[in-house]
């Protein structure tokens, strides 16, 4: 398919994609809570910039499940698949011929400590959602990590414009210690949702527990609510 074709695809199912859960999205509490708990100036979704509980930090601390796997680049693959009408298997260069995003955006870590003004790099999640067509019955997606790690979000916190599967950070490849090749991020939720080396996207039809949700851990990971744990 010629690139133009491409783009406009890409395009025309996001906004399918967009006026499907415009509302819902807009009724999150990371944007419509009227009541956030914080402090700071306001960010770019009218919440405090420091979520309750937070410190901020300059550094970028490691966290992990003890497991940082190595993935060449040749060898790299993103499975999206589950509740979707074209399930996809990504390549790098696949991955890297998606439209970019450049985004500036914040990190905030369930173990109280929050990054301001990251600059990443990536693909809007909402672009592959726009690949993939998810079906009516999709609600939630599970996502993977090489390390074998799982997370859950919802879809309407997923397709947010902010939620990008990144490979650059501050103008270089992602660390590796930081989930490199590829990572995702969900500046709107504990970091945590955001799993690191990931692998695999299965939309659901429906919710399921990850790793840390099984442990006790929020389903919904509202950071501006304090909404660490179940």
């Amino acid at each position: 398919m010629e690139e133009p074709e491409k783009l406009q695809r890409v395009v025309e199912a996001r906004m399918k994609l967009k006026a499907r859960f415009e509302e819902k999205m807009k009724a999150t509490p990371s944007v419509a809570d009227d009541r956030p708990m914080g402090k700071g100036n306001l960010n770019r979704h009218g919440m405090p910039v420091v979520p309750v509980g937070q410190v901020i930090t300059k550094k970028w601390p490691v966290l992990d499940l003890g497991i940082q796997p190595s993935i060449p680049l040749d060898k790299w693959r993103l499975i999206v698949d589950g509740e979707v009408e074209n399930p996809l298997v990504l390549t790098w260069d696949d991955f890297m011929a998606l439209p970019q995003t450049v985004d500036t955006s914040d990190f905030h870590c369930v173990t109280t400590w929050s990054k301001l003004d990251m600059q990443w790099k990536g693909v809007r999640l909402m672009d592959l959602a726009a690949l993939a067509q998810p079906k009516d019955t999709a609600t939630h997606l599970m996502c993977y990590g090489y390390d074998e790690y799982t997370t859950n979000v919802a879809l309407e916190e997923a397709l947010k414009p902010d939620v990008l599967l990144v490979h650059t950070f501050e103008g270089q490849p992602l660390p590796k210690e930081h989930g490199g090749p590829v990572r995702m991020i969900t500046p709107q939720l504990y970091a945590w949702k955001g799993s690191k080396w990931i692998s695999r996207i299965e939309f659901l039809a429906g919710n399921r527990l990850g790793f840390w949700e099984e442990r006790g851990y929020s389903n919904t990971a509202y950071p501006w609510r304090n909404d660490r744990y179940s």
